[in-house]
């Protein structure tokens, strides 16, 4: 749930693009009556006060707390090495700047599974995979498998939505919100989603023989500042003239619950 810790059952979460795009209970909850057709499993830093794990007893998955634990140290070493890179690129004062806003590494890993249904269902509007939203944090990385789906909104053709994919052995980056709002919209907040394939690309099956859309699976690892970290554009990726500041002045905590409240 909200916690967004241990499991969460189909239809529990509904993605929504911020709390501004709906306007009252009225409308959330028509966005709601379209579920995303998922389940997810979360689990985030063991040092993590604000948001400890839940975990399967030991012997119902024996290993799954140790590999998990293993590949979340493995990833957020990752997301250090990218921040070091990107404060870089942006001549910040020292290759650590945005590091140091992650000291906590109170990030997140996300296993998820989009069961099989009828492609029909998904094209009709009936349920969603996972409808179009920017990730609110600041990195995401994106372990895939070779189902397909994912889509990325083009940047230069607001509405329209390419697709992402899968190419074996590689790793997607996503630029999350905070990440946009650092560099003043430099580096946007891809938004994306995921759908059926093409027509005539599912499989055959199911009671009434109807086209299939098969089961995808993935993991995002979503990395999200320290809570108390403001979060504004940095100095150098705005003017007083031309490019002024284009996000207002928030924390990663204050902003991180803002979207989180409007996904349950």
């Amino acid at each position: 749930g909200s916690h967004h810790r241990g499991y969460s059952g189909i239809g529990v979460e509904k993605v929504i693009q911020s709390g501004l795009d709906v306007v009252g209970e009225t409308d959330r909850e028509a966005w709601r009556a379209v579920p995303d057709y998922k389940e997810s499993f979360e689990m985030g830093n063991t040092d993590d006060a604000l948001q400890p794990n839940i975990w399967l007893p030991e012997h119902e998955i024996p290993g799954f707390k140790e590999f998990m634990t293993s590949f979340f140290t493995t990833c957020s070493t990752l997301i250090h090495q990218i921040l070091k890179a990107l404060s870089t690129s942006l001549s910040l004062p020292s290759e650590d700047t945005l590091s140091k806003s992650h000291s906590k590494s109170l990030f997140q890993t996300r296993l998820l599974h989009y069961p099989p249904l009828p492609a029909a269902v998904l094209r009709k509007g009936e349920k969603s995979r996972i409808s179009a939203h920017s990730d609110f944090g600041t990195l995401t990385l994106l372990f895939q498998d070779s189902t397909g789906g994912l889509e990325i909104e083009d940047p230069l053709a607001p509405g329209i939505f390419r697709a992402a994919r899968p190419v074996e052995g590689t790793v997607v980056v996503n630029v999350g919100d905070l990440m946009e709002r650092w560099s003043n919209g430099r580096w946007r907040s891809g938004v994306h989603r995921v759908v059926a394939p093409p027509v005539g690309q599912g499989k055959v099956g199911g009671e009434a023989g109807e086209e299939m859309v098969q089961a995808r699976y993935s993991i995002p690892f979503f990395a999200t500042a320290d809570p108390e970290t403001v979060v504004e554009a940095l100095e150098g990726c705005w003017d007083g003239g031309g490019n002024p500041k284009r996000f207002g002045r928030t924390t990663a905590w204050e902003y991180v619950q803002m979207r989180m409240a409007a996904s349950y």
